[in-house]
């Protein structure tokens, strides 16, 4: 029959049909799409043998025709999903390819979305709560809704028909069904952890199994056999570590909160029960999955405990859950050492001995934690969570006998040795020789002595050979000359190299025995003596107290500081004492994030443009003008924690040391 004899019909035609997967058993049939359904029959005939239906819901899904698979066969295709059956189906022409997705999807876009058994039920559970009665005989004749031993043939939840979803993964009506195995296997698995590890990655990578896993738990801790056995239990510990991790759906989270006040009181179920409840308020989506001590730690409903370091050889260990955050930590450690009456900023750091990665304040410690604990474990690089001085809003009201006056003291300690504290060569010896007598106090053939790099400027020493020309016997053109082959040319760089590295060591040798006379000659200082010259010497810089981050600026092709102090920011070159320019905060008339590395800043009637070297670091310029331009402005909080000037800041922003 003709479009025009029957309305009901949208689209028809002849198309390949791959048969059974194989490209060899490709056949062609006369394909028609209805309002619900594709069917394919042997012929056009009229009254032709119909070969097939697929019936179209909403939760159908189409594959578009892509190039590839044009190039390695030379026909267009398109993927019809249903619930029993997929027709991948092919044409030589572009456009009516595009003309039969089109119209399947169409249909499928007017379809009613569909609704599974559970889905039902839940909604007659919601209306009927306050109704034991009605609740038990919904139970009672629904055994979809209780706890089984038989496996999961399709998911609880309605999801697409094959909807791959890439990161290794198959449909996700097939991870759903996998899930459920996953979960029947806690009952019986020696361990737990990594099955409940995997997860909760999945549902990490796959959002929409999040609702789906909350009612397998549901389901699979109603109605149970054996409650109170250590296999049903296992149940009630994924739920927890799922309560921490991700927030169900709106209506599966109603159900849920039923579910887990329907226990039995006094039980070791109600007790999960109230602290999954009590989870459930503080939970926001994770970023990582928790790591194995988490998990143990949830299994049993404790808390972590959690290690911070801050300058100097000391640290604290704190308490902390799965929703506790850097603010949190940050008012913690300002209380656990007496710094709530501070003006100048804290904050957390994740840092290493050549890195260190600020941390934005609505982090989640657990999960930084977990990223720390995934990290190399190398001793030479060994991760650790650190409180520092953020932003210096009045370095000079620090009272020397504070344990901030020994905050200020580090971390101008690392700004030398960083290079970020422009000073002549002797200046930088003297330094060196006063952190000596303030760690090790007066000098003697027997005290250990640190490295050169733990002390001095590394570029210094650099700078110190390449100032007089380097002269090597038979350098490299004069090699080239006469070596015309690599293995040759290769050997002469080698030489090369090993002659600048003798030079180095010869020129740190150089400059450590020029410190250690001068550390000599300190002796007697004490060590608030040695900190209060070390100060005296830094705050010769007037940029001293800023924050420095790297930068560069159409202006100048050089790299540049960008100073975030608590009066001005200001611009730098590196190493150099003076500032280029500096901007009051009251001449500053916004401020913020440009794109993923470019910072603008608007003084008057100039806009200025600051690109950063690392990626992300624009929100913590922006963060550090936060803190200090509404300081400027007027006390608002005597501690203000780091701000998150993004939501995406907990993507945390590094920053080489």
């Amino acid at each position: 029959m003709g479009l025009e004899e029957d309305p009901e019909l949208l689209v028809k035609g002849w198309l390949f049909r791959e048969v059974r997967g194989s490209w060899i058993k490709q056949r062609c049939y006369w394909f028609v799409l209805s309002q619900d359904t594709l069917d394919y029959y042997s012929s056009s005939e009229r009254g032709a043998r119909r070969l097939g239906t697929l019936v179209l819901t909403n939760l159908c899904s189409v594959i578009w025709p892509d190039k590839q698979t044009f190039k390695e066969t030379g026909y267009w295709s398109i993927t019809v999903y249903g619930r029993k059956h997929c027709y991948r189906l092919y044409t030589k022409h572009f456009n009516e390819a595009v003309h039969w997705a089109c119209a399947v999807q169409k249909v499928i876009d007017t379809k009613a979305p569909v609704e599974t058994p559970t889905q039902l039920l839940i909604r007659d559970i919601e209306e009927n709560k306050f109704n034991p009665e009605v609740v038990d005989n919904i139970y009672q004749h629904n055994p979809i809704l209780k706890h089984t031993q038989s496996p999961l043939y399709a998911p609880l939840l309605p999801f697409p028909y094959g909807n791959h979803s890439g990161k290794g993964y198959a449909t996700v009506r097939e991870e759903a069904v996998k899930l459920f195995n996953c979960l029947q296997q806690l009952e019986c698995a020696r361990d737990p952890v990594p099955l409940i590890q995997g997860v909760l990655q999945t549902c990490l990578d796959l959002r929409p199994l999040r609702d789906e896993v909350y009612c397998q738990l549901v389901k699979q801790t109603s109605c149970t056999p054996q409650p109170h056995t250590a296999a049903h239990l296992r149940y009630w510990q994924l739920l927890t570590c799922m309560s921490c991790t991700f927030l169900p759906g709106p209506a599966v989270l109603k159900y849920l909160r039923f579910h887990l006040k329907s226990q039995f009181p006094d039980s070791e179920m109600d007790n999960y029960a109230s602290f999954i409840g009590e989870a459930l308020e503080k939970t926001r989506c994770r970023g990582c999955v928790p790591s194995w001590e988490e998990i143990q730690v949830l299994m049993g409903r404790q808390e972590m405990l959690c290690t911070v370091h801050y300058p100097g050889p000391g640290s604290c260990q704190l308490h902390i859950s799965s929703h506790t955050t850097a603010n949190e930590v940050v008012r913690r450690m300002l209380e656990k050492l007496g710094l709530k009456e501070s003006k100048n900023t804290f904050s957390l750091f994740e840092q290493n001995a050549h890195w260190e990665r600020a941390v934005g304040g609505n982090t989640i410690i657990a999960d930084i934690l977990t990223s720390l604990s995934a990290k190399e474990p190398d001793s030479d690089s060994q991760w650790r969570l650190c409180f520092k001085l953020y932003c210096f809003l009045d370095a000079d009201a620090i009272s020397v006998d504070s344990i901030e006056y020994l905050f200020l003291f580090e971390q101008c300690h690392e700004m030398v040795v960083r290079g970020q504290l422009p000073a002549c060569e002797e200046d930088l010896q003297t330094l060196a020789a006063l952190r000596l007598q303030s760690v090790i106090g007066d000098f003697s053939t027997h005290s250990p002595c640190p490295p050169l790099d733990e002390l001095f400027p590394g570029h210094m020493v650099e700078a110190r050979l390449l100032m007089p020309p380097c002269r090597f016997p038979g350098g490299l053109l004069g090699g080239a000359l006469w070596n015309h082959t690599a293995t040759a040319a290769h050997k002469q760089k080698v030489e090369q190299d090993l002659r600048l590295r003798s030079r180095l060591k010869e020129e740190a040798a150089a400059i450590m025995s020029t410190i250690v006379e001068c550390w000599k000659g300190l002796a007697g200082y004490s060590r608030r003596d040695s900190m209060a010259a070390y100060l005296t010497i830094a705050r010769q810089w007037s940029g001293f107290g800023c924050t420095l981050y790297e930068s560069s600026t159409g202006s100048f092709s050089q790299k540049l500081w960008l100073g975030v102090a608590a009066t001005c920011v200001s611009l730098y070159r590196q190493g150099e004492a003076e500032a280029l320019e500096s901007f009051p905060y009251g001449q500053i008339c916004s401020y913020g994030v440009s794109d993923s590395n470019t910072f603008k800043i608007t003084a008057g009637d100039r806009d200025l443009l600051f690109e950063t070297t690392k990626v992300g670091e624009q929100k913590l310029i922006a963060g550090g003008i936060v803190c200090t331009h509404d300081t400027s402005l007027g006390p608002k909080d005597s501690n203000p924690a780091v701000p998150d000037v993004s939501p995406c800041l907990s993507q945390y922003v590094s920053r080489r040391v």
